[in-house]
């Protein structure tokens, strides 16, 4: 296995710039493409096409702002893509607009990202429950794997990585992306299943499911756990601050709508409360 493409969501924010880094770094590790795409979003008064071409429209001052707007952002992105020539990886930008979502979704599909890296300040409440960020819409849906960073991170730092799951056959189904990722940074991965007082599992059948797989997906520096928690999203956090990890992984669902809004995802808890990485990756049913 190899990763040949990386794809960060970049909006010049300071969460983003820490996701960059952190793709950077990774990129020279895997010597593979890295691409930022920055995404403008229109405001219903404006006229623009995906290329930024102004047309026709009521509000003068708002289609001058965002002329001015574009310009700062080519400007910025040919800046940057100076600065990156000759560099272990490849680099690109990609400047559009439209919905956020829709824009890094039609990316990850049109570079066939094998990784994507992206900054969020978490979100909580009912926003959260009724929208979700854009963050957690990648999260929910994307096919590749999405690390998510709420702080400054280094490649070189993440040498123990937590793996929370059930370690059925949907677990099967993302773990060969995450071992690849830990060989790359030379990490640790501590697999634990968590108990709850609504999901309690005898220990000795969770070890006897770890070891399995373990041994089926070929593992190694792998070391097993069994952590208490009142619930999923609280034990894994408590978890990894005990073994004071630098990421934490997880499988998601993908579930949407009406399912999503009942069932919600342990995933996406732990993406918006925790402040240490998260990777996760949406199995295919």
């Amino acid at each position: 296995m190899s990763m040949k493409s990386i794809l960060v969501p970049y909006d010049f924010s300071e969460e983003a710039n820490y996701a960059f880094e952190l793709a950077q770094e990774i990129a020279t590790k895997a010597a593979c493409n890295l691409k930022l795409i920055h995404i403008l979003e229109i405001p219903t008064s404006q006229n623009f096409n995906t290329m930024g071409e102004v047309t026709m429209g009521e509000n003068f001052m708002d289609k001058v702002y965002m002329v001015d707007l574009t310009n700062k952002r080519k400007e910025q992105f040919k800046k940057l893509e100076q600065e990156h020539a000759g560099k272990p990886y490849q680099f690109s930008t990609n400047l559009t607009f439209g919905n956020p979502y829709a824009g890094i979704a039609g990316e990850i599909a049109e570079v066939k990202a094998d990784l994507v890296i992206m900054g969020s300040k978490g979100s909580s409440g009912l926003e959260e429950l009724l929208i979700g960020s854009n963050t957690e819409k990648v999260v929910r849906h994307s096919n590749c794997p999405v690390i998510t960073v709420k702080g400054k991170v280094s490649a070189d730092d993440i040498k123990r990585i937590v793996f929370a799951s059930d370690f059925s056959d949907n677990s099967k189904k993302v773990i060969k992306k995450l071992k690849y990722l830990q060989e790359l940074l030379g990490a640790q991965i501590r697999l634990v299943k968590i108990n709850t007082p609504n999901s309690f599992e005898k220990t000795i059948v969770s070890m006897n499911n770890i070891n399995e797989f373990i041994k089926e997906n070929k593992l190694e520096n792998a070391e097993i756990d069994i952590f208490n928690g009142d619930s999923e999203e609280e034990g894994i956090n408590e978890f990894a601050d005990f073994v004071n990890a630098d990421m934490i992984a997880m499988a998601t669902h993908g579930r949407t709508g009406f399912l999503h809004l009942l069932g919600g995802s342990i995933a996406e808890d732990v993406v918006n409360s925790s402040k240490k990485p998260v990777w996760t990756m949406k199995f295919k049913k």
